[in-house]
């Protein structure tokens, strides 16, 4: 079976980590085209990665008829117009998460897909790809936690002194959007896909006051009921001292499981006169390292066998729903009924 020719689009921090796993680390894939309007990022291409076709223009890489899939990883605001040009140019898509900040533009992009139902699109939810969040999916799948009813997850990043999420705040969505999404998608998907009726949130800026302007927050806490009864209470932060630091306990009637507790760097644990701790892990790129792979490694699968990921657009349209129901009711003050 002949190897899939992927284009990526985007080569920032994100962008490099999945071209050099595209390029090296995944059977059934050649990265041979890569895209970005920053030269200094095509630049790092030419040096760092195979020799590939580089382009300024997303339209002009699209326009490769020796492209078989393109790789988003690009600005939120672009996503949907740039899956759905992609489909318009019989290209797969695999697209960093979330897919839109306006519910009306994912429904663009799921009625653009049925059109082109030989394509195959996919949206980046990594943890669905962890092997400690796969193993706790199985193991409730199996009853090993009885009906499970309460999921308690967080998406908390190191503090960054310099400000890189003070200056990518205009354009991310807002905080729920941005980090929330991620534990929103995980608690439908260990609850078993229900459907969310009513969403609250709160939040505050503890560090850094520069969000103030555009609205956001750096610390948020939010609430999601489901129509079956069961609850999700998330929490975001931007400002933790210690790494980053993602964790999520499903509760069940019959016992409960726990992933991540402790953001451990690795099972080097240090005793002295402080007492005993770890390392933590600086960011989610060590975090979800494994994952990242795994999640590229689905695609091609995807692509080349026609094996499901268990992963669809209906399921990342569920979990920008919810997110901007939860800016909603962040800036409402008030309960937002779905």
């Amino acid at each position: 079976m002949k190897s899939l020719r992927f284009g990526i689009v985007g080569l920032g921090r994100l962008g490099r980590r999945h071209a050099e796993n595209l390029a090296w680390h995944v059977p059934g894939a050649q990265l041979v085209a890569a895209c970005s309007p920053v030269k200094e990022e095509r630049a790092w291409a030419e040096q760092s990665l195979p020799e590939l076709s580089l382009y300024a223009d997303y339209d002009e890489l699209l326009a490769d008829a020796s492209i078989d899939a393109v790789w988003l990883v690009t600005p939120t605001s672009l996503h949907a117009r740039q899956i759905i040009a992609a489909l318009r140019a019989g290209k797969h898509v695999f697209c960093e998460k979330p897919l839109s900040l306006d519910l009306a533009e994912c429904d663009a992009v799921l009625e653009e897909h049925a059109r082109h139902p030989h394509l195959q699109v996919m949206i980046g939810f990594v943890r669905r790809f962890d092997a400690s969040y796969r193993d706790a999916f199985d193991g409730i799948a199996k009853g090993a936690i009885g009906r499970p009813f309460m999921v308690r997850s967080q998406t908390c990043d190191k503090n960054d002194p310099d400000g890189f999420f003070v200056r990518f705040a205009p354009t991310s969505g807002g905080l729920f959007l941005d980090c929330s999404v991620h534990d929103i998608d995980l608690a439908r998907w260990l609850l078993g896909n229900p459907r969310a009726k009513r969403v609250y949130a709160s939040g505050t800026i503890a560090i850094h006051e520069g969000l103030r302007e555009c609205g956001d927050i750096d610390n948020g806490v939010g609430t999601i009921e489901f129509e079956d009864g069961r609850l999700a209470v998330l929490y975001a932060s931007r400002t933790m001292a210690h790494g980053h630091d993602t964790q999520t306990e499903v509760i069940g009637t019959a016992g409960a499981l726990s992933v991540g507790r402790n953001p451990r760097a690795n099972r080097v644990e240090i005793a002295d006169a402080h007492g005993m701790r770890n390392a933590c892990t600086p960011t989610f790129f060590e975090r979800f390292e494994d994952a990242f792979l795994r999640e590229a490694q689905a695609f091609v699968a995807l692509l080349r066998e026609g094996k499901p990921t268990g992963l669809t657009l209906e399921d990342a349209r569920e979990a920008t729903r919810i997110g901007i129901a939860m800016r909603e009711a962040y800036e409402s003050g008030r309960a937002v009924e779905l």
